[in-house]
């Protein structure tokens, strides 16, 4: 039986216009906008009308970068896909792209399958995949043409972590080979792991084992340099490359640098990079651990490259990273020694929420708050217009968004599964009212009305700023 639902009197955002529009659903998925007013809309109909008035109507958040139930360190993040996808729908993001693990020694289909049971039936949102690949070698280049058919079509490589993820440069550009035949993109971790290690132990020597000293081995210039690498090697190979994580200025200079030449090279920066700094890693009492990450967060004065790179472009993306440790018996495994603390900062509840921010602030403009939060990571992985837009055909993947309302974002309101706010305190005007995933609501006027299994995994197309 068909179900229409209509959502009537708000300001319609998407990347490329603003428009005062109902907007009809019906069977999960868009059918139509007409704007306010017209024959059109006053003679529509439906099963249930929602009244956006003096809200904004916005597609559903893509997060393309999240990791649940993710191993690192001797542990595992602290949320699981049910838990992380509940918390992502409260942040209005209605889709994420999660990371499957291949393990040293096995094949990605392994990895990938274990990752599938992972999901499976848990997520309160649709989902889908990128591969990490850790073990380049024949097998795997050959698995990588499988996967992309079978529309995991994006995999993850490691300049950094020797030991756990990392590939040399030899395999990188094997990879990349692979990746400019079979349509894959390659997304890089730009460190030079290796000389991190050497300043790590450097550091540990000379006794120096807060967590602030996690920022000073990690340093830009090797953040830069690993960047400007993986650059050349997808330039040889003939590939796209996006960069993950972009948190220094050097290295937004090294894509500026390859985009000015007409590379297909593109970036991604995180909310932590934008908000949060060294001031937060140097906190006292072993507190900074919570702001552990890598790339690491970096001095303020990195901020304002971050910003002008999304306004101009030159990052296209902000995913947040999510990949959350508790305080209290996780980041506590590196006292006394900051190597030891479990890399990742909670997040994937709080990012549309803080790009709204950024646009009370003057950072960006709405239109741009939409594209570099729902339209181009839809895109840049394979999933527009089905996701990242609101368009007749579109997935009704769809946010109420209250811009005048403020809220304190704070660990005692969250609802993701770690014990504490990367942004604890801070005070933020915009809030996310109501969620509709394929038409159905899991959010409803601030209550979690969702089920786990509601998600549904979504295999991806190619990158589509390369068709």
């Amino acid at each position: 039986m068909s179900t229409r639902t209509l959502i009537r009197g708000g300001l319609v955002v998407t990347a490329a216009e603003e428009l005062h529009a109902d907007v009809l659903i019906e069977d999960g998925r868009i059918a139509a906008l007409a704007a306010r007013g017209t024959e059109a809309a006053a003679a529509w109909t439906a099963d249930r009308v929602i009244d956006a008035s003096d809200k904004y109507v916005v597609p559903g958040g893509v997060d393309a970068h999240t990791h649940m139930e993710f191993p690192f360190g001797g542990t595992f993040s602290s949320d699981d896909f049910e838990t992380g996808t509940r918390a992502a729908a409260w942040g209005g993001t209605t889709t994420i792209v999660d990371f499957a693990v291949q393990s040293p020694g096995h094949s990605l289909r392994e990895g990938l399958d274990a990752y599938y049971a992972k999901a499976d039936g848990k997520c309160a949102i649709d989902y889908a995949f990128h591969m990490i690949v850790s073990d380049v070698n024949d097998r795997t280049l050959k698995e990588m043409d499988l996967l992309v058919e079978e529309g995991i079509t994006s995999f993850k490589l490691f300049m950094a972590y020797p030991g756990v993820f990392y590939s040399d440069d030899g395999q990188i550009l094997r990879a990349m080979q692979r990746s400019s035949v079979n349509g894959g993109l390659i997304m890089m971790h730009a460190e030079n792991g290796i000389a991190i290690d050497v300043l790590v132990e450097q550091a540990l020597k000379r006794g120096e084992t807060d967590p602030r000293y996690h920022g000073e081995v990690r340093k830009a210039l090797l953040e830069a340099e690993a960047t400007h690498r993986a650059i050349r090697l997808a330039q040889v190979a003939g590939a796209p490359l996006y960069v993950v994580h972009v948190s220094a200025e050097e290295a937004v200079a090294e894509l500026i640098t390859a985009r000015d030449k007409g590379l297909p090279v593109f970036g991604e920066t995180c909310p932590q990079y934008l908000f949060l700094s060294t001031d937060n890693l140097a906190e006292p009492d072993f507190e900074g651990a919570k702001y552990v990450c890598s790339t690491p967060l970096r001095p303020r004065e990195h901020q304002a490259a971050l910003w002008r790179g999304l306004r101009t472009n030159d990052l296209q993306v902000v995913s947040t990273d999510h990949c959350p440790f508790c305080f209290t018996g996780q980041k506590e495994l590196g006292r006394g020694d900051f190597s030891k603390i479990p890399n990742g900062l909670p997040g994937v509840e709080n990012r549309m929420d803080l790009l709204h921010q950024a646009v009370v602030d003057g950072h960006i403009s709405r239109r741009r708050w939409i594209e570099i939060a729902c339209a181009t990571p839809a895109r840049m992985f394979g999933l527009y217009p089905k996701k990242g837009t609101l368009a007749p055909g579109a997935d009704a993947d769809v946010v109420i968004y209250d811009p005048a309302a403020t809220q304190v974002l704070s660990a005692e309101t969250h609802h993701m599964n770690v014990d504490y706010s990367a942004y604890e305190g801070k005070q933020v005007t915009g809030r996310v009212e109501t969620v509709l995933s394929r038409g159905e609501p899991v959010v409803d006027r601030r209550e979690f009305t969702g089920r786990a299994g509601h998600g549904v995994y979504t295999p991806r197309a190619t990158c589509q700023y390369l068709d």
